[in-house]
């Protein structure tokens, strides 16, 4: 090996291995810190009804992307859309605003419009409620699967779906008996991905449902909270456990064999 060779591979070799020394650094920290505390996680009345609120809200947010996610990326997979690149462009942005934003033009969207009144009128209240959560959590979040989707579907052979439909099987069912199958790991991968994302979704929500103790308290709000009066003990529980729940997404993610998108 050249002399050029071995200073670029120890360059690289060191390049990651500070990048991974500062990753861990901070992750540990609040690790070494937390998990000793986790027991108050199962004591306090606070942190029990944040966790139950993140894994109902996140749960129902990543269902409703999915049922979404699906029939948008197969459209725009094998379906020639008008105006195709701008809708994608749309579609995607909600992946390069910021998490506040979004929730800015949420709370407008369902505060000040005709919409949003009479979604009220109608008693489906969003803004600094509950399914304002779940809103938030969908609307940042809904991009990401519908690309990994996307990108799933168009590496299916499309000829394999036409055989399907001349052995009889109409679209929908070349869909669901040839399509869906073979992607079947993508989903899974998306929905894990996607579930654990929504968890940690804070700018959003914050704008559309606010931070009420008790009531629009999911973690990531319960450690804004915390933070904010000084209870360092509950913050780093909330923390802990969001971190941990992100190891195990990655974990089952990569498990999958799936590349990160």
């Amino acid at each position: 090996m050249s002399f050029k060779a071995r200073w670029f591979r120890l360059f690289t070799l060191t390049s990651t291995f500070l990048v991974w020394a500062f990753i861990a650094a901070g992750v540990g920290t609040v690790l070494v810190r937390g998990v000793p505390l986790l027991p108050l996680a199962f004591r306090l009345p606070e942190l029990v009804f944040a966790v139950k609120l993140s894994l109902l809200t996140s749960s129902l947010s990543t269902l409703l992307c999915l049922l979404t996610a699906l029939p948008v990326a197969y459209a725009l997979a094998r379906q020639s859309v008008p105006g195709q690149g701008f809708i994608v462009s749309v579609l995607r942005l909600p992946l390069t605003l910021p998490p506040v934003v979004s929730g800015v033009c949420l709370l407008l969207l369902f505060g000040t419009t005709p919409l949003g009144r009479a979604l009220a009128d109608l008693g489906l209240k969003l803004v600094f409620s509950v399914p304002g959560i779940i809103v938030a959590q969908y609307f940042v979040n809904l991009p990401g699967l519908i690309t990994v989707l996307q990108a799933a579907i168009e590496g299916v052979d499309v000829r394999m779906e036409y055989v399907a439909r001349t052995l009889g099987c109409s679209p929908f069912q070349a869909f669901c008996r040839v399509t869906l199958p073979l992607i079947r790991n993508q989903i899974l991968a998306g929905l894990i991905l996607t579930w654990g994302k929504t968890l940690g979704e804070f700018g959003a929500v914050l704008m559309l449902a606010g931070a009420t103790r008790f009531r629009t308290e999911i973690l990531p709000i319960a450690i804004f909270l915390n933070m904010s009066t000084g209870d360092m003990e509950a913050l780093m529980v909330s923390a802990t456990i969001l971190i941990l729940i992100a190891f195990i997404t990655l974990g089952a993610f990569e498990r999958l064999g799936i590349k990160m998108y």
